[in-house]
């Protein structure tokens, strides 16, 4: 298919149901934290992102892509993701229950712990990909770091999840990658190979600083130059069109080109934040909806940042999301 005929955004890899756990106070190991509420929710790159477009009202096709136990969470998320009009591509283990992760979030700060089943989610790889069933424009991979078969080792590639992403790119698709938040000395070695099969490049600071070996934070401050250092970094370790990086203080762009641009996070008022778990791909839900509608940068960033912080009202996270018109009245 021509990519002037592509439409849709389709968005493969982790699928995981969150069980959100509001806590007083995050202790210290052998002692107690009080649990103030309960509730059950979305997980993973694609889970997010694609529940996010159509809680935006995305006019355009939805494509899910994964792995899911044979259970009742996995009958879960296929019939949610039918209810919001996503076409599914589903694959069933036998052997492994659907991911599951306990999110543990301070009332106080929003900030939340992981406690993480990958289930299988390990099992997805460029084999589970439908190509020839999708017409879509973006291919969105997420999370690398989390996929056990993507992150393996490949000997033409580097890594499976490179190899996925140049057959996108190769069938005229335009690939948008996110990689999870972990404390290792992997994301160099796991993260690199995919990059010059990469159009986009979505995640936030940490992970941008750790991809390219730049500290971007320096305390807790953002380190602006050390920021733009990091991007222009990426871009030279292969990323094709641009870099986009989300941190609390907004959201930023570089391109090939070398132009830059960033947004700002909205000034929120005390209390408005409930949870911060969902923050990250409402992020990129935004910018993937501006950048499939052929959006400037900045008018993606503008809505990016208000799609994450609407998700900010909910410590799940997707219940804060909001219709595109009601995003742009957030803050």
């Amino acid at each position: 298919m021509p990519a002037s005929e592509r439409r849709g955004i389709a968005a493969a890899g982790n699928w995981i149901v969150d069980n959100v756990k509001v806590i007083d106070t995050w202790p210290d190991e052998e002692t107690l934290a009080n649990i103030l509420s309960e509730s059950r929710g979305t997980g993973g790159a694609p889970y997010n992102v694609l529940v996010d477009l159509a809680l935006m009202g995305a006019p355009f096709p939805l494509f899910a892509i994964g792995v899911l136990g044979r259970d009742a969470d996995g009958d879960a998320i296929e019939a949610h993701m039918a209810a919001l009009g996503a076409q599914t591509f589903f694959r069933r283990s036998d052997s492994l229950p659907t991911s599951h992760t306990d999110v543990m979030t301070v009332q106080a700060t929003g900030r939340r712990t992981f406690f993480h089943n990958r289930g299988p989610n390990a099992e997805f790889g460029p084999g589970d990909i439908p190509w020839d069933a999708l017409p879509c424009r973006v291919f969105h991979l997420g999370y690398l770091l989390l996929l056990e078969r993507m992150d393996a080792e490949d000997p033409e590639f580097g890594t499976a999840a490179a190899r996925a992403l140049a057959e996108a790119r190769r069938r005229g698709i335009h690939t948008t990658v996110d990689v999870v938040s972990e404390a290792s000395d992997r994301f160099q070695k796991v993260a690199r190979p995919a990059l010059p099969h990469t159009d986009t490049l979505i995640c936030n600071e940490i992970e941008a600083g750790r991809i390219a070996g730049v500290d971007i934070r320096d305390g807790d401050a953002l380190d602006r130059r050390a920021l733009s250092e990091a991007a222009a970094r990426l871009l030279d370790l292969g990323v094709n069109e641009a870099v986009v990086i989300h941190a609390p203080e907004g959201g930023y762009a570089r391109a090939q080109s070398g132009e830059e641009t960033f947004v700002p996070s909205l000034r929120l008022p005390d209390g408005f934040i409930k949870g911060a778990a969902g923050a990250g791909d409402a992020f990129c839900a935004g910018y993937l909806y501006g950048l499939h509608e052929a959006w400037p940068v900045e008018q993606r960033l503008a809505l990016a940042v208000r799609a994450a912080a609407a998700s900010l009202t909910d410590p799940t996270c997707t219940e804060g999301m909001r219709p595109l018109d009601e995003l742009w009245e957030v803050g």
